[in-house]
């Protein structure tokens, strides 16, 4: 038996992605239709909002925390979040979890240095940009990174909170991160982390000039490796 994967749900578009993958390529490992099992939860996105406007990151670990405890009560094994914003939180969380879980960033930095990168642009909302969720991971890997400018980072922060959680895929915004990472390719970075769990639904190797690094895709595929070589060990 595989182990049972629990996802930490915050906003709609960016968790579909990842359950999508987690079920769509299990076929892979575990045969034909074959996925392990997952379990999901979500409180409202408004209520991360409200927290994250307010600097509240308790606010944020304990909307975490009540989802890792609700999953671990109906059998999941371990923990993703498909978030990479509210992952700000996850020093609170950690500690206090029922469950373990794989972050987001560490998949992420793990796999940029097994590709070879060596400075990363990032992206993602205003909140994750600002915060330390990435550069710790990368540091611990020797990855240097770079932030868009301010206005970049407001107008990639907008994009994603009024359109792309929404559902709404504009040309417009493809242009506008196809331009940022232009930009940031000419600075010297080598790879951009779609640091935004909905930012691989607008965005990928296909019309990026620089190759892409898919935050909710690596995170979904790390998880069907741990359900599956971990299947016969204690959680």
């Amino acid at each position: 038996m595989t182990q049972h994967i629990g996802i930490v749900a915050c906003s709609a578009e960016g968790a579909s992605l990842c359950y999508r993958t987690i079920c769509t390529e299990g076929a892979a490992l575990l045969g034909p239709h074959a996925h392990p099992e997952v379990s999901m939860h979500t409180p409202s996105l408004a209520d991360y909002v409200a927290c994250l406007e307010r600097g509240d990151l308790r606010g944020v670990g304990a909307l975490m925390l009540a989802s890792a405890h609700k999953l671990a009560d109906i059998g999941a094994d371990f923990l993703i979040c498909p978030d990479n914003t509210i992952h700000q939180a996850f020093p609170q969380v950690e500690p206090r979890s029922p469950l373990p879980w794989l972050h987001i960033a560490e998949v992420v930095a793990a796999e940029a240095a097994d590709r070879g990168y060596r400075r990363l642009a990032l992206t993602g909302t205003r909140w994750l940009v600002d915060s330390e969720v990435y550069p710790e991971k990368l540091a611990a890997r020797g990855l240097a990174f770079l932030r868009p400018d301010p206005a970049e980072r407001d107008e990639i922060d907008r994009i994603i909170m009024e359109e792309l959680v929404r559902g709404t895929f504009k040309p417009e915004a493809v242009a506008t991160i196809q331009t940022i990472t232009d930009r940031l390719k000419l600075a010297g970075c080598d790879a951009v982390v779609l640091g935004c769990t909905e930012l691989p639904l607008i965005i990928d190797d296909t019309h990026s000039s620089l190759p892409t690094l898919d935050s909710t895709r690596l995170l979904a595929r790390a998880a069907l490796r741990r359900a599956v070589q971990d299947a016969d060990m204690p959680a």
